[in-house]
């Protein structure tokens, strides 16, 4: 087994209700004056951010509420929100919605603690973060899993960029899980989470990482056959109360680290998907599902076993040569993709098929204009990046 270290500090406040302690747990963590920051307007519909609001209000503890978060989560919004956070001296940074909320709030959070400092310098790798602001959040759609990883994605929409940031302090103190709260989303941003799910372990499970390492992978495949047993249901029924807790408990499980453990991270997929979605502005989760398919075409040949290992664990597909049956479990994953009705080419994301030049682009900025490649499963250099990208553009 592969050395590693492994803390994942964030409390978690799990189930019905969960979110009616915020304000005695924000208390218990030194708050007093709660900087809120949300997405559209959902949360004030749902009325679960005036219940939030009255809670903390009763409590004696100050507030300032920013909304307006988009999807693919930008930069200048962020440097917006700090000047507002740090006029109003707020000591604590509370998220209400899901991952582009939650890292949006993390990049408050961080610039708080930083002032002098542009938050994009962080992101960029220009600065190192070594201080930040408490924070919490209220996840209200099962994703990205940023309410416990140590990760967090912005775009800079000057640039069509999008860079993720990885730091322990990008871990929230809290975090508030009532899957009753996930019952509204849309049909589309319910499978996109699924998808930002699955593809988080898949990331993981796929490495050149070949040391022994059963129990993590027995946890990374429980994880992706209990998350595609269980978004059967819930795209059926969204208000099916088990369903939805098993969804939203594995976006944590999936992102804070633990099926990685004795393994590393790859993030091809993600790396190929930040382009997509930095410049044509798609959901996150589809320009995974876009690109996955061709990924695994080119890298497969590179540990078949892996492939296969896949395929029979999480699949149950047994019958066949390592070959045979490592094409069938690509196969049964994209299958799955489109059962759920996400993407599995640009025609299908909806940026239709790209010309030679913006492919290149693309290829430039996963790998910094052919400078450095990415992932490690299969290092991708710019001509590899390229080549998934024709794959793809179908």
């Amino acid at each position: 087994m592969q050395s590693f270290s492994f803390k994942c500090p964030t409390e978690i406040i799990f189930g019905r209700g969960a979110e009616e302690q915020i304000a005695e747990k924000i208390r218990a963590y030194g708050g007093s004056r709660v900087f809120i920051v949300y997405g559209g307007g959902s949360a004030i519909r749902s009325g679960l951010l005036p219940r939030i609001e009255n809670q903390l209000t009763a409590a004696g503890l100050a507030m300032e509420v920013r909304g307006g978060v988009k999807p693919n989560p930008r930069v200048s919004w962020v440097r917006g929100a700090i000047d507002d956070a740090r006029a109003f001296a707020a000591d604590f940074v509370l998220a209400v919605g899901g991952g582009s909320v939650i890292d949006s709030a993390k990049g408050v959070a961080h610039g708080l603690a930083n002032p002098g400092t542009d938050i994009w310098d962080f992101w960029s790798g220009k600065e190192k973060l070594t201080v930040t602001t408490p924070l919490a959040a209220v996840v209200t759609m099962a994703a990205a899993g940023s309410e416990m990883s140590d990760s967090s994605v912005l775009t800079n929409e000057e640039t069509g960029a999008k860079s993720g940031l990885n730091s322990e302090l990008n871990r929230p103190a809290l975090a508030f899980l009532n899957p009753e709260l996930t019952y509204t989303l849309p049909k589309k941003q319910l499978a996109c989470g699924i998808a930002d799910i699955l593809m988080h372990t898949l990331e993981r499970y796929f490495t050149s990482i070949k040391e022994m390492n059963e129990l993590t992978d027995l946890f990374a495949e429980a994880l992706m056959k209990n998350l595609i047993a269980q978004s059967r249901i819930a795209l059926q029924d969204q208000t099916n109360y088990d369903a939805m807790s098993e969804i939203l408990w594995t976006a944590g499980v999936s992102h804070c680290g633990l099926t990685e453990l004795g393994r590393c991270k790859d993030f091809a997929c993600h790396k190929l998907g930040h382009p997509l979605s930095g410049r044509f502005d798609v959901p996150h989760g589809a320009s995974l599902t876009a690109v996955w398919g061709s990924w695994a075409e080119y890298v497969w040949q590179d540990d078949p076993e892996r492939f296969a290992k896949f395929a029979e664990r999480v699949w149950g597909i047994t019958e066949g040569t390592t070959e045979q049956r490592a094409r069938s479990g690509i196969e049964a994953t994209v299958n799955y993709f489109r059962e759920m009705e996400m993407p599995t080419n640009f025609t299908e994301l909806g940026i239709g098929i790209q010309g030679k030049e913006s492919l290149d682009a693309l290829a430039d900025m996963v790998t910094a204009r052919g400078t450095k490649t990415v992932a490690n499963f299969h290092p991708l250099d710019k001509q590899a990046a390229l080549d998934i990208y024709n794959l793809a553009n179908k």
